[in-house]
């Protein structure tokens, strides 16, 4: 969620990292800092809120020094505070952090065996403070800090910066990106080349579990084995930072390991830090003047209407239709002046989608759309336009602007529970909080890469594929197929748990493997049920649950892809991950064309 930077230079830092700060700045932040080596002394200045107020402190309490790492901080472990910001500091080291630290609790027991205490709320303090004690056993800075990281489970992108060291940054990558700019005799370390853009236009990306030793005029990467990796300089046009693969192999790759960010800024838009209220731009809609709900849309943008339509229903009693766009005006149903028409689409062109909206247009008490890109044709034709905030997205098959989708509807789902007064205010308050830990679960399933790996392989060499699910997994069963088709070109097909055994059973055989997405939820014991059926026929099941349903219903799967546990409501959002990254592997495993696959485009402008 957040931004790093670092500077190793010939002129002032501060100025440098905060304008660099200031291109991080669509990740969404809380609060900023930088820290400087100036004359062999290391200082800090952080500020809570926007850069503008970093700044201000910067003219009043000035920061001198050519050396220096920076941070924008959405907060995850702790509250938003000065205390709680980066860069963390302890003695003679200073860190920055973009990621979780999984074990930072069990760091933490092991450092106060040692006397060693606690200022923050802060998963990241753990990393400074590790690095600090092994600084006082003798080690050097940079084998402090390798060693530092050798301990660190979760993701995460790390800068160090060390009293004393004028000419040393030490940087490392696991799970969250991490560039490196190169200089003329100087140096320069951050979240994305976006950030590095106004610096250099030669970059070079850290792959998975790199580290790397920056100096002015040299820069060391080893590999996660701690072997030499020779990492290539690519040179980038400025105009071309954002739609950089950020060192991934393909742009789905990249956009899949971009969620944890972008719902954190989606989430962070329309639920304000420390309310359980959804605030929408204008915020000029009512449903307790609505009646029904018509949802509309296309391909993998339709499967979150059929998700929200749960939501919508079960959270705020609102009855809910929901079409495909290319069905819906020629069927010509009747709209209501009690109807919100609301559509939903990635590009905000997508041809189908804008001629039903044009058909609700004069009918329906509002049009509302959900879209990506707020200058579009559907998001300047509605009365309210939400952006989803995903970023640009290359790859063909859509993965992160699917999650903010999802996001995005079930805080409106939670605004029309608000308004209709369906949820009370301590239901209200919890599914806040599920959404606001919801970036770092995220993060967590992304760690189940390797292991949805090997379950891909084996799914590669299938000719088809069924996905499986209830209540809101069967949305996500239609969106994990449609993913695997899409890009591996395999035959897959999602269905309903319970409608296998109206038809679809006579298609399992030994040579069938059938996706099973199930969290242990109130309707897993009937999920696993079929499940059984499915075995029982000789069908190769991958179960995809959380400890719980893998530890009950694991005899006698093929695989099985483990998930931390989330609030129910968060399933398909979670559960997405999954689905995404069968999906990528499988494709690349059959070599596949990932971000352009056959026949298929962006942004569909015909009917």
């Amino acid at each position: 969620m957040c931004g790093i930077v670092g500077v190793l230079g010939q002129h002032e830092a501060a100025p440098i990292l905060v304008e660099s700060l200031k291109r991080l700045e669509y990740r969404g932040y809380d609060s900023a800092g930088i820290a400087t080596v100036n004359k062999g002394q290391l200082e800090r200045r952080r500020a809570v809120g926007k850069l503008v107020n970093l700044s201000d402190l910067l003219v009043h309490e000035p920061l001198p020094g050519k050396s220096g790492i920076g941070h924008t901080r959405w907060a995850t472990h702790g509250a938003p505070s000065v205390t709680n910001a980066h860069p963390h500091k302890a003695g003679p080291v200073a860190v920055v952090h973009n990621g979780i630290v999984e074990n930072y609790r069990e760091l933490r027991a092991e450092l106060a065996e040692h006397g060693i205490g606690f200022e923050t709320e802060t998963d990241t303090e753990t990393v400074a403070l590790l690095t600090e004690h092994f600084l006082k056993t003798g080690l050097s800075p940079v084998d402090a800090a390798f060693k530092t990281i050798d301990r660190l489970e979760g993701a995460f992108a790390l800068a160090f910066l060390f009293d004393g060291e004028e000419d040393l940054i030490v940087a490392a990558r696991k799970g969250s990106p991490l560039a490196v700019g190169h200089g003329d005799g100087e140096m320069f370390v951050g979240s994305d080349a976006i950030a590095l853009a106004p610096l250099t236009d030669r970059i070079t990306y850290l792959e998975e579990g790199d580290r790397a030793v920056l100096t002015r005029t040299s820069l060391e990467i080893r590999n996660e084995a701690g072997e030499i990796a020779n990492r290539e300089i690519r040179r980038i046009k400025l105009d071309q930072a954002r739609a950089d693969k950020a060192g991934h192999k393909h742009y789905m790759a990249k956009e899949i390991a971009e969620q944890p960010v972008v719902v954190a800024e989606a989430i962070r838009s329309y639920l304000p830090t420390g309310g359980h209220q959804v605030v929408l731009p204008g915020d000029d809609l009512d449903f307790t003047k609505l009646d029904r709900l018509t949802m509309v849309a296309c391909g993998t943008a339709f499967y979150a209407c059929l998700t929200a339509k749960y939501w919508f229903e079960q959270l705020s009693k609102m009855p809910v239709e929901v079409d495909i766009a290319s069905e819906f005006r020629y069927r010509e149903p009747p709209i209501t002046d009690r109807t919100l028409a609301l559509f939903v689409s990635q590009s905000g062109e997508t041809a189908d989608t804008l001629a039903a909206l044009r058909y609700c247009e004069g009918k329906a008490d509002k049009i509302v759309s959900v879209v990506n890109v707020p200058e579009s044709s559907i998001a300047r034709e509605s009365d309210i336009a939400l952006p989803i905030h995903a970023g640009v997205e290359i790859g063909v098959a859509s993965t992160k602007a699917f999650t903010c989708q999802l996001s995005v509807l079930l805080m409106l789902a939670l605004k029309a529970a608000a308004d209709r007064g369906t949820l009370s205010d301590e239901e209200l308050a919890d599914h806040a909080a599920a959404l606001r830990g919801l970036p770092s679960v995220l993060n967590t399933a992304l760690d189940q890469n390797r292991a949805i790996q090997k379950s891909a392989q084996r799914l590669s060499e299938a000719r088809d594929v069924l996905f499986l699910g209830r209540g809101l997994m069967y949305p996500l069963a239609l969106e994990g197929a449609l993913k695997l088709k899409e890009i591996s070109y395999i035959h897959a097909e999602g269905y309903a748990s319970g409608e296998l055994k109206h038809g679809p059973i006579a298609l399992i055989d030994k040579h069938m493997p059938v996706v099973v997405m199930a969290p242990r939820d109130t309707v897993f014991d009937k999920t696993v049920s079929n499940m059984q059926e499915v075995m029982a026929r000789k069908g190769k099941v991958i179960l995809v649950s959380d400890d719980d349903g893998i530890d009950e219903a694991q005899d006698g799967v093929w695989s099985t892809i483990r998930m931390p546990h989330i609030h129910h409501s968060l399933t398909p959002i979670l559960y997405s991950v999954p689905a995404q990254l069968l999906a990528y592997h499988t494709a690349v495993a059959k070599g596949t064309d990932v971000d352009q696959p056959r026949n298929l485009a962006k942004s569909v402008t015909v009917e």
